[in-house]
């Protein structure tokens, strides 16, 4: 991501309606094995500029949140959110020692990894990290076949598919307990925009991580309207989104 890139990031995610939406669906998955107000030791591995970490607090029950972003930019804007237990390292090699972590989150960062395996390097870092009976919670960008500009601008170079993401953290030694995609009643809009217009030469460019324009603010309010209705969805323990934007596991490192 460009410098440019974190400062949208930074001035979007409190409002815009794709952060506030997943933010409820994140909520209503972790409430269902974290709720309870047990002292916990978060670390959010990729934290970016550090809008999560402060959603994560409800789940710390006043235990520390650690942050890891490879990017100094990013962790700059964590810091004008007051965060200070921060490191700038990859998500592949952690620097922390074993089992230290009740919970460990990655949102949207291994599809950025640049090499093939990175990513399941950074599920085993994830795993050792966390201690016996601690939890994981990751989400990924979903289909490889819809990559688009905004892919590119975000230096996003896989997009998996559910079974795909469970498959490599059940082989990490995770125990995976809830799987789901995301984004689900939204996907018709960006397979047009992302595929369709892509035929044509009228593919989008650049990152969706900014503003919407002024004129069409009222879509804000309508598309997290949608959002919250798959949180309502997935409030069900036994429900699961076929198909989705994102994809989204939870998962528990064995006793």
């Amino acid at each position: 991501m460009k410098s440019e890139d974190y400062q949208d990031l930074y001035e979007v995610e409190e409002n815009l309606w794709w952060f506030r939406g997943m933010e409820k669906i994140t909520l209503v998955l972790l409430d269902e094995i974290c709720a309870d107000s047990k002292k916990r030791s978060i670390l959010d591995a990729g934290c970016g500029t550090g809008a999560m970490m402060n959603f994560l607090a409800r789940y710390a029950g006043g235990g520390d949140i650690y942050g890891i972003d490879l990017a100094q930019t990013a962790l700059e804007f964590c810091r004008r959110r007051n965060h200070r237990l921060l490191a700038q390292a990859s998500i592949t090699h952690l620097p922390f020692t074993n089992e230290i972590f009740d919970l460990v989150t990655s949102f949207d960062v291994l599809q950025q990894l640049p090499e093939t395996d990175l990513d399941a390097l950074a599920i085993k870092e994830m795993f050792r990290v966390l201690k016996p009976g601690g939890v994981c919670f990751v989400r990924v960008a979903a289909y490889e076949r819809l990559k688009s500009g905004h892919d590119a601008a975000l230096s996003t170079h896989h997009r998996y598919n559910l079974d795909e993401l469970k498959a490599k953290l059940e082989t990490a030694g995770f125990e995976v307990v809830r799987t789901t995609y995301a984004n689900s009643y939204l996907l018709p809009v960006a397979v047009v925009r992302r595929l369709l217009l892509k035929k044509i030469g009228l593919a989008d460019k650049g990152s969706d991580v900014k503003p919407m324009p002024p004129n069409l603010a009222w879509l804000n309010r309508i598309f997290t309207k949608i959002l919250e209705r798959e949180a309502k969805t997935l409030q069900n323990p036994k429900a699961k989104l076929a198909f989705g934007l994102s994809a989204i596991c939870l998962a528990r490192k064995p006793l």
